[in-house]
């Protein structure tokens, strides 16, 4: 086992698929209004109703769940959209579409008190379970009812919201850091136990003539007939909660286990979840299907003894050659699975031995580009909640991996409502495995929206090398190589004017000097490339060795490429130069590096001592971070 935040993976500069969100731009807004489902939330139109756009910003402000008021706690709405695609007028809640309607429209008061007091009730159990003393228990039972009456009042909250809150005084005030520790322990133990049983690996691999009603004439039909018969058994398998809830399978015979690996898949993601992973039954692909790729997925873990089951499915994919990041929990949820658990608990270390821990909360894209390439099948991580899915508090890593990962599969009833339940579409394809009321595999897919375009490292790298050619031919020309770096995205909303001042002053420089080939980054900057991706994909270009002259842009510089365009400089531009920007700070800090290996290249422009003040991007921003802290400030 290996541990990655202090740690770093060093990996090789290899081509994989993973990638960053495109969202197209608003001319292909109409176009996709005929052909998009209608959304339920639709009934509400921010900006028309005063009282209800006041009830909405309650409503995010009320459940925490609002950037602005908990700046530290909730993800930017850039990050969201790491994950989920939305419009322009809309924004994320991480509830149903009916549970959210309720609290809108004020109309199901009936609805909502019963999910209020199912969420009063479990933590009242807890209660009961855990504290013998007459005193406290009732004390502890009225302080939680007297919260709830207090956070209910409204019915602005959302039930899990409010759930979190009782147990968060449950924890506080008995300072029991997992009351269901030893539960889980249990569960994962029995499971184990069951999936290690002589009788389940008899089971397992024995054939039945049921599977062979379709002939199989090569090896390879009888591989891809293999794989597909075990991996729906071990899908069979990881529903059946009798193997950790009770002690049940300590009996079990090899019929039992057969017994249940005849459970019937359904659902409309049975099929699609076995043509992502390449794996088909052999009258369903008749020798004619290309073998899949290997898949990046991300596994969202669920509750604990299910866990163990989820193992034995996440090993047989990394032997068809897939790469699976398993997300837990931050902290204890009840019987929920989490990252404490998984370094604590003797079977779930066992299980994970030889994988990646990830214990960093906030990776870049480049750290988690070079632990994705690295030789780990299997990776690690927290999810930074302890929610089922909130993907409003979700940590920066949980983002990117949601965003670098070709699909994403959830486990469980209740991660399913969070992402079936709701008319939000997401950035990548979601899965979803759980038992239906039949006793069946319900494998549920909702793809990813259509207007989610993925900016892979490949497409990211391809891009650099067709820069570098270009360069390279320029050379052999025997002309000068010049890049030019400046501000694009550093003054929030001045995206399209930082990019014309740029390319103004560019052929400006182009028509002053001969046989000069100028690079202009803004030629190559795309709506929905976040910072990192376009920082990734230059900093190839930067460090190629084949940069004669490096210029930055000065306060002079864009002064006269308003003089071109016999304009004044707006107040917004007076004094702006590469220092404002973070992305060239950044770049001057390369330019350091690349001149130390290549002594003949110039750097023009400011200082390098004045580029201190910006540090760091916002998350899925093109400008610092902290000057999105400073527009809050009164």
């Amino acid at each position: 086992m290996r541990i990655a935040g202090t740690t770093r993976v060093q990996g090789k500069n290899l081509t994989t698929m993973s990638g960053s969100v495109l969202h197209k731009g608003e001319s292909m807004t109409s176009a996709l209004k005929d052909s998009r489902k209608p959304r339920p939330n639709k009934f509400y139109q921010p900006g028309k109703n005063p009282e209800m756009d006041a009830w909405l910003t309650a409503f995010f402000i009320e459940n925490h769940l609002d950037h602005h008021s908990y700046p530290d706690l909730v993800a930017t709405p850039e990050q969201v959209r790491f994950m989920v695609y939305t419009e322009e007028d809309e924004r994320y809640y991480p509830c149903s579409d009916r549970m959210f309607q309720a609290i809108m429209n004020k109309n199901e008061s009936e609805f909502l008190q019963v999910k209020y007091r199912q969420a009063l009730q479990r933590v009242l159990n807890l209660v009961d379970e855990q504290i013998e003393g007459k005193k406290e228990k009732s004390y502890l039972r009225s302080l939680l009812e007297i919260k709830f009456r207090h956070e209910t009042r409204d019915e602005i909250m959302i039930p899990s919201r409010l759930e979190k809150r009782l147990l968060r005084i449950f924890l506080n005030r008995t300072q029991i850091e997992d009351p269901y520790m030893m539960e889980k322990a249990s569960r994962n133990r029995r499971a184990g136990t069951a999936m290690a049983s002589h009788a389940f690996h008899k089971a397992i691999s024995r054939l039945d003539p049921e599977d062979f009603k379709h002939p199989v004439a090569t090896l390879k039909e009888i591989r891809e007939l293999a794989n597909y018969i075990e991996l729906k058994r071990l899908f069979a398998v990881s529903v059946e909660s009798s193997l950790w809830e009770s002690d049940d399978a300590e009996n079990y015979t090899e019929k039992d286990y057969f017994d249940i690996f005849r459970r019937e898949l359904t659902g409309n993601g049975a099929r699609p979840l076995f043509d992502f992973l390449g794996i088909q039954e052999k009258c369903k692909f008749n020798g004619t299907r290309e073998t899949a790729h290997p898949r990046k997925i991300l596994w969202i873990a669920d509750e604990a003894g299910e866990i163990i089951t989820d193992f034995a499915i996440i090993r047989y994919l990394t032997k068809l050659g897939h790469k699976i990041i398993v997300s837990f929990k931050e902290g204890s949820l009840y019987t929920k699975v989490d990252f404490l658990d998984v370094q604590e608990d003797h079977m779930l270390k066992r299980e994970i031995e030889g994988a990646l821990l990830i214990r960093e909360k906030n990776l870049s894209k480049n750290e988690l580009s070079r632990i994705l390439r690295s030789e780990y099948s299997i990776i690690v991580m927290s999810d930074g909640t302890r929610e089922n899915v909130n993907l409003l508090l979700a940590s920066t890593t949980f983002a990117r991996v949601f965003k670098e990962v070709d699909a994403v599969i959830s486990r469980g009833h209740d991660q399913r409502r969070r992402f079936f339940d709701t008319h939000f579409q997401f950035t990548r394809d979601i899965f979803n495995i759980c038992d239906d009321p039949d006793g069946k595999v319900l494998i549920s897919f909702k793809p990813r929206h259509s207007c989610a375009v993925k900016f892979s490292l490949y497409d990211l790298e391809k891009k650099a090398r067709g820069i570098i050619e270009q360069m390279q031919r320029a050379k052999r020309r025997g002309a000068t190589v010049i890049f030019y770096s400046g501000i694009i995205g550093s003054i929030p909303g001045k995206i399209k004017m930082a990019k014309k001042i740029m390319s103004i002053f560019v052929m400006h420089l182009k028509r002053q000097s001969a046989r000069t080939f100028i690079i202009n980054p803004s030629k190559y900057f795309e709506a929905g490339m976040d910072a990192d991706d376009l920082m990734y994909m230059w900093e190839i270009v930067q460090r190629s060795g084949l940069i004669d002259i490096w210029r930055f842009q000065t306060s002079e510089d864009i002064a006269a490429a308003f003089q071109l365009m016999k304009l004044k400089v707006p107040p917004e531009w007076v004094g702006k130069d590469a220092t404002f920007s973070t992305g060239c700070t950044k770049e001057m800090k390369i330019a350091l590096e690349v001149q130390q290996c290549h002594p003949e290249m110039q750097i023009i422009g400011p200082s390098k001592e004045k580029f201190m003040r910006r540090s760091e991007y916002g998350v899925g921003k093109l400008y610092d971070q902290r000057i999105g802290e400073i527009s809050r400030l009164p």
